[in-house]
């Protein structure tokens, strides 16, 4: 964690060097916005599992100069237009190990949606960037033609999605050693490909992947290993402009990820609900005691409950149209608030990038490609995402989803305004949990006063399938205490990636202070510059 004056801005990301690159453009005169892009090419390289040019994601921003309103650039993965059948595709099981459980996921070329990542890049180059392509890549190609040393985060993944990784021989000629294992840990990996393609898209531009040879190497891949994706489904992608979703909560405007996607909707309905239902109002943050604490885990496991519920029965886990309004509605909102009023008062792959730059611009990057589809595309250093392989996102079941729709997600970039000019920018990976993930470090901040580190590094809990799954420590009567909200509750001794990793910066222009941290969870890393 940093707390200190900054002349140029602060970044907190999911690895050094993706920061690293962040902090390079904004020293060199570019804004938010631009350091934001050059981070993005930057984890395609260093954090490959989670970030890819065959992926897509979300960018929230806000310039600080007020002219423009805040805009939610959505550049994630676009249904294809025209659906193979079942049996012409590829399309497999694989589990993926997380040491202590696993989890199975489906692959192959039929797993693979339209990817948003490059023209995301490009139209936040367009709309909001000072610098050019040239500039914005100079340091991720760098990194791919230099390498870069594998941490423990990044070995860590590479053991979890091994199974997808090592299927392909392009794979592993990129990612695995001499043994045929994937790189270990310190293993210096270097991505000459990659480098290539960063160097004619800086050139190029998005069109290398909308009508380019990039768009007729993918389509000719799809095409011959049972893949769905077309020169149409790239030619026709479009990064979608939104107005963020906006909430006001104790006093704080928060913006966060708009639908299609459900992931803002619920942290926004968790929310409503905490301030109706009098989460966290003591008499002073400072006199929160034990007690305090253990009602508030309570309420708080009620309230996770609840918005698991009511995404049932909104309709948003079915992708209804009408569910956003729905869920939202003052009369739905107050069965639940009920629900919990009248309770005893005793109360998948993805990394994020914060920026703020000193003059209170402010971006918040989620990036996704899922787990990867276990193909890289031949020659270009990147493997494709396996977006139609998700069930979270495929609630309808595997090769039922409707044909050219924008995938929704639960990733939640988002920005707390708050008194005085301080923005705070944050978001999360962890699939499921990062809307909990979210939720609980944006109500540290403003219902319990915590600094940005101790909002982040507070134990989580998630609630979820009936399990409240809980990070420790605990005590004994604290966990016995929530037995009524959940049957069955799972105690992590220690904090674990499975509970997100929220990657935060908050900038007060008054005196310039930044405080920031990177979520030691997913292996943050995070500079005040």
């Amino acid at each position: 964690m940093t707390r200190e004056s900054g002349t140029f801005g602060a970044v907190a990301a999911g690895h050094e060097e993706t920061a690293q690159a962040a902090v390079e453009i904004l020293k060199a005169g570019g804004n938010a916005f631009d350091a934001a892009v050059a981070a993005m090419a930057t984890a395609c390289v260093v954090e490959p599992v989670l970030a890819s040019l065959g992926g897509g994601g979300f960018l929230l921003a806000r310039c600080a100069d007020g002219r423009d309103d805040p805009v939610l650039y959505d550049f994630f993965s676009q249904t294809p237009k025209k659906r193979r059948a079942m049996e012409e595709i590829e399309f497999l099981p694989v589990l993926a190990d997380f040491g202590t459980a696993t989890q199975e996921f489906h692959i192959g070329s039929g797993a693979c949606a339209a990817p948003g990542m490059v023209a995301g890049l490009a139209a936040v180059q367009h709309d909001l960037c000072r610098m050019n392509a040239a500039e914005h890549f100079a340091y991720a190609i760098g990194l791919a033609r230099g390498g870069v040393r594998v941490n423990d985060f990044q070995s860590f993944l590479f053991n979890v999605v091994s199974a997808i990784y090592s299927r392909d021989p392009e794979s592993m000629a990129c990612f695995g050693d001499a043994n045929g294992n994937l790189a270990p840990l310190g293993a210096l990996v270097r991505n000459a490909d990659l480098a290539h393609t960063l160097e004619a898209l800086a050139h190029e531009g998005g069109r290398l992947f909308a009508e380019g040879e990039i768009a007729a190497e993918i389509h000719a891949l799809s095409r011959d290993f049972g893949g769905h994706l077309s020169l149409e489904d790239l030619a026709g992608y479009r990064v979608e402009r939104r107005p963020p979703l906006r909430i006001d909560y104790r006093g704080a405007h928060i913006l966060s990820n708009s639908p299609p996607s459900t992931g803002g909707l619920l942290v926004a309905f968790a929310l409503r609900l905490m301030e109706k239902t009098g989460y966290g109002c003591h008499e002073s943050r400072e006199g929160r005691t034990a007690d305090h604490k253990a009602a508030d885990n309570k309420a708080l496991a009620h309230i996770m409950a609840a918005t698991n519920r009511a995404r049932v029965e909104s309709g948003l886990r079915e992708l209804r149209v009408d569910a956003a309004e729905t869920l939202l509605d003052a009369g739905f909102l107050a069965a639940y608030e009920a629900d919990i009023l009248g309770r005893p008062p005793a109360l998948r792959g993805t990394t994020h990038i914060s920026i703020v730059d000193v003059a209170g611009n402010a971006a918040s990057v989620t990036l996704s490609n899922g787990e990867g589809c276990g193909r890289m595309l031949p020659g270009r250093g990147f493997m494709l995402n396996n977006m139609l392989g998700e069930e979270d996102i495929n609630p309808l079941g595997f090769n039922a989803w409707p044909e050219d729709v924008r995938l929704c997600s639960m990733m939640s970039p988002s920005l707390v305004l708050e008194e005085n000019n301080t923005v705070t920018a944050l978001g999360s990976g962890g699939s499921n949990r990062i809307r909990t993930a979210v939720l609980q470090v944006i109500s540290n901040i403003l219902d319990h006063g915590m600094d940005i580190a101790s909002a982040v590094c507070e134990p989580r809990l998630h609630f979820e399938n009936s399990v409240l799954n809980m990070e420790g420590p605990r005590s004994r009567a604290e966990l016995d205490d929530l037995k009524d909200v959940a049957p069955e509750t799972v105690l992590w001794e220690k904090p674990n990636m499975f509970f997100g990793g929220v990657h935060a910066v908050r900038y007060a222009p008054d005196g310039q202070i930044f405080d920031t941290v990177g979520d030691p969870r997913r292996g943050g890393h995070a500079v005040v510059c």
